[in-house]
């Protein structure tokens, strides 16, 4: 099968989001959040070890659109309904589309932490993976020692299958780090 061939929406909604693929112009206000939240973001995405300009992250978002139609990562923007702010982005990462399986990866703008929009988002992906993608298999991956990230998972009740201890270095190099590895699986493939 020719991933390309594959139906994916462009946007999807949860009660207070939506989720969208990244247009031209979203750099600037991706960038922002960027500045914003570095300090939170900075011991766990290698991305943000140097701070990115607004062309560079507009250039990345371009570069996600593009791979979106390829269907070989699908990058959604996340937007409160009410306001229209921007607050984060979650998608789709490592896709095997011959399980069919993906990754779900995330980030959240440090003004819109614990607020639980980043549950919200992976709930609702998560169930368009199984419901629209028909995958056989939902993955979330995080360092061990990044409890926000896994508190994500571990309130949707996905699995902790595993951790793979010494599996990576850290974003800036300075140690090994183990990798929790969470899954919800169909169980009627």
């Amino acid at each position: 099968m020719n991933p390309v061939m594959v139906d994916v929406k462009e946007k999807l909604e949860t009660d207070r989001l939506i989720l969208r693929i990244p247009e031209p112009g979203d750099g600037a206000e991706i960038n922002a959040s960027i500045r914003r939240s570095i300090e939170e973001l900075r011991p766990w995405l290698g991305f943000v070890q140097l701070l990115p300009t607004v062309e560079e992250t507009e250039a990345n978002a371009r570069e996600s659109r593009a791979k979106f139609y390829l269907r070989t990562n699908l990058r959604y923007l996340l937007f409160e309904k009410e306001s229209g702010s921007y607050v984060g982005t979650c998608g789709f990462h490592r896709i095997n589309w011959n399980v069919p399986a993906v990754e779900i990866g995330y980030w959240l703008d440090k003004q819109a932490t614990g607020k639980g929009y980043m549950r919200e988002a992976v709930s609702v992906l998560t169930d368009y993976a199984f419901r629209g993608l028909h995958c056989a298999r939902v993955e979330i991956r995080c360092e061990s020692g990044n409890r926000r990230s896994r508190a994500v998972p571990e309130g949707l009740g996905f699995d902790l299958e595993g951790i793979l201890r010494n599996e990576d270095k850290s974003v800036d190099g300075s140690k090994l780090t183990d990798t929790c590895v969470y899954a919800k699986v169909k169980t009627d493939v």
